[in-house]
């Protein structure tokens, strides 16, 4: 039977002009709102920037990853639904890991921050409780490894948890502070992707085994592809909130007199 839509076309239906009309009212968003400021308009070059870092992040990452998955057989392709493979990955497939992190930052710099950050309260008691909770992602991922029906589940758990112990260690108290443009920021993009998924495994562009999953499903997309989406914009938009945090805070330190016995870059901000 032949594949309904092929890789490359998905990607030209779904993903190309969601991203072109992203750009397009990204020229026209104000660049400021009620007092606010835009996160990342398409002129801010360190927004950019990190976008391209979170990038090539995700690239470096997620690309074993990706290629021991479907070397396990936990998904593969329909018939002619790909027309070259690097590795056991299609083109396809690197092109979405490419694209995801840009859809994501596109969503996100439509969106407002606040100029300043707020001083937070006990900082290395939330940044370690943080650290807890992907440490027992993390555990959680391992074990659910062991066993067939949850393979998938676990490895996205377990490839997760570095990532999210690493962003909430270095700044679990500033994403907290900025709870709802993390979630804003995360939840839109993943849902449209969990939503284009669905249209693409309902074509048989990418078919999961049944071997290798829960079998759960919400609205007909696996559970196991609703909780990658989630992570991964979660991965994107935290690496770019903490990336203008730390330019902010550079920024403010660098402006501070300095002072006996104390240098601007070694100042104290209060824990943020």
């Amino acid at each position: 039977m032949t594949t309904v839509l092929t890789y490359l076309q998905f990607h030209l239906a779904f993903l190309v002009p969601l991203v072109l009309f992203l750009v397009a009212t990204g020229f026209v968003s104000r660049t400021r709102i009620q007092g606010e400021e835009v996160l990342g308009s398409l002129a801010d070059r360190r927004y950019w920037t990190g976008v391209a870092i979170v990038t090539g992040i995700a690239l470096a990452y997620t690309i074993p990853w990706d290629n021991y998955l479907i070397a396990r057989g936990v998904w593969w392709y329909g018939p002619d639904a790909t027309v070259a493979t690097v590795g056991y990955a299609p083109v396809g497939e690197y092109l979405f890991i490419l694209v995801q992190p840009w859809l994501t930052a596109l969503w996100l710099a439509h969106l407002s921050l606040p100029s300043t950050w707020p001083t937070v309260d006990r900082p290395v008691a939330s940044r370690a409780a943080g650290v807890a909770l992907a440490a027992a992602i993390g555990v959680g991922g391992w074990l659910a490894l062991g066993t067939d029906a949850t393979l998938y589940l676990g490895a996205i758990a377990a490839w997760a948890a570095p990532v999210l112990a690493l962003q909430w260690a270095v700044g679990a108290p500033q994403l907290w502070a900025r709870r709802r443009l993390v979630a804003l920021g995360t939840l839109v993009p993943a849902l449209y992707l969990c939503l284009v998924d669905r249209i693409a495994i309902e074509y048989g562009i990418w078919i999961l085994s049944e071997r290798y999953t829960t079998g759960i499903h919400v609205a007909g997309l696996p559970v196991e592809e609703a909780v990658f989406f989630l992570v991964t914009n979660l991965f994107v938009v935290q690496g770019l909130v903490l990336f203008r945090w730390v330019l902010d805070r550079r920024g403010a330190a660098s402006s501070l007199p300095s002072l006996p016995g104390r240098s601007a870059l070694g100042s104290d901000d209060g824990g943020n």
